[in-house]
């Protein structure tokens, strides 16, 4: 065989087969997922909270949705940008029976999550009672009753009865072939400082908080889960609620303005969110484990927000009031009276060139560009497209 005819083929048989190197793998085909199934907090909500307690309200959603849409934001996230990536609906959460459709996925995350059980109720603390392995409860949940709703649907087809909810539920095949995106942890710690904790006790419970994220991994694996997309938690030490509302002193505060303790503990969660991700990698063979990298890129943005045409980053655009326009006492949507008129706690000057959204989230351009950066793989680890992550 001639030589260089040699060389075409063997770079050919190259880019045909799956390197596994450390779960690093390299293939010319991009993966098909049928499906994905979404595990956070609000980060990546769309509409669990709303669902069980009460819809968030005007102005969320207004600017994309229109009416609100369960997400506390005024549009889209980067679960939303995700589902459109590879060719998906936007999920429809697990708690919101009207009118859902669970055939490509469903979301579990609900506001105010944590991996870790809280130890108070949602009006005691403001963090949800749907923890991480409840989620995974309701994941297990829709596994086993989805096919047996599929399969009652089928019997009905055959009795010339029909039937409404078997064609909403996915197929059983579809679950091992599906994705797996997880946006959670950033409540966990916010939660020990609103609890009254020091940050070395906060950074003492970490290792559990991992343990029990490395459970539910685990268990959707031992499912048949396979492809996993796992997103760290962003600088929490520059978000307006918390630096409104947790002390802080002058020297504590870096050159942007954020909190550095805070984030200091935030980069610790995510040195041992990586060596858990290492570990599962060892534990479960057979799975593709994606780390992804959205602290550099959340604090890249809120540091360096002029260059990227954001102003006022560390401001809430729809709040009221005080150093980052936020006041507990009335938060975005509340009514506040105005020259002696009610008037809605809105985002009144541009969102589109905003970071934060409210005190906690951030804005559909925020999104944008944090997805926009992450599905090509460059902050991932290992460095492969979303598309790819399979």
């Amino acid at each position: 065989m001639e030589p260089r005819l040699k060389i075409l083929l063997s770079l050919i048989a190259f880019a045909l087969v799956f390197v596994d190197a450390g779960r690093w793998k390299v293939s010319a085909a991009t993966c098909e997922f049928p499906a994905v199934f979404n595990f956070g907090d609000s980060n990546s909500d769309t509409g669990g909270l709303s669902a069980a307690f009460g819809r968030a309200g005007p102005p969320a959603g207004e600017t994309y949705f229109g009416p609100p849409a369960g997400r506390y934001s005024y549009g889209r996230l980067i679960i939303d940008f995700i589902a459109e990536a590879v060719g998906l609906p936007y999920l429809c959460a697990f708690l919101d029976a009207l009118g859902s459709n669970f055939t490509h996925g469903a979301n579990f995350a609900t506001a105010g999550s944590t991996i870790r059980p809280p130890n108070a109720t949602l009006s005691q603390s403001g963090f949800s009672p749907i923890s991480l392995n409840v989620q995974w409860n309701e994941f297990h949940d829709i596994i086993h009753r989805s096919q047996i709703i599929r399969n009652r649907y089928q019997l009905l087809l055959m009795s010339g009865e029909g039937g409404f909810f078997g064609p909403s539920m996915p197929k059983e095949e579809d679950f091992s072939r599906s994705l797996y995106t997880f946006d959670i942890g950033q409540n966990d710690l916010t939660y020990g400082y609103f609890s009254n904790m020091s940050t070395d006790e906060v950074r003492a419970y970490v290792p559990d908080v991992l343990d029990q994220f490395k459970t539910v991994i685990k268990n959707i694996y031992d499912q048949g889960g396979r492809s996993f997309w796992i997103h760290n938690t962003g600088p929490v030490g520059c978000l307006p609620y918390v630096m409104d509302r947790l002390p802080i002193t002058a020297g504590q505060v870096d050159e942007y303005g954020c909190a550095d303790p805070f984030n200091q503990v935030a980069k610790y969660f995510n040195s041992k969110l990586k060596i858990t991700v290492h570990q599962l990698r060892q534990e479960l063979p057979k799975a593709s484990i994606t780390y992804v990298d959205v602290y550099s890129l959340k604090y890249t943005l809120l540091t360096k927000a002029n260059k990227f045409g954001f102003v006022q980053p560390l401001k809430a655009c729809c709040g009221h009031g005080r150093k980052y326009n936020y006041n507990m006492q009335v938060g975005c949507g509340g009514m506040v009276r105005v020259d002696g008129k009610e008037v809605l706690v809105g985002c009144y000057k541009g969102p589109s060139v905003k970071i934060n959204w409210d005190e906690v989230h951030f804005t559909e351009t925020a999104n944008k560009w944090i997805f926009d950066k992450i599905v090509g793989g460059a902050f991932s680890d290992p460095s492969i497209p979303l598309k790819m992550a399979c």
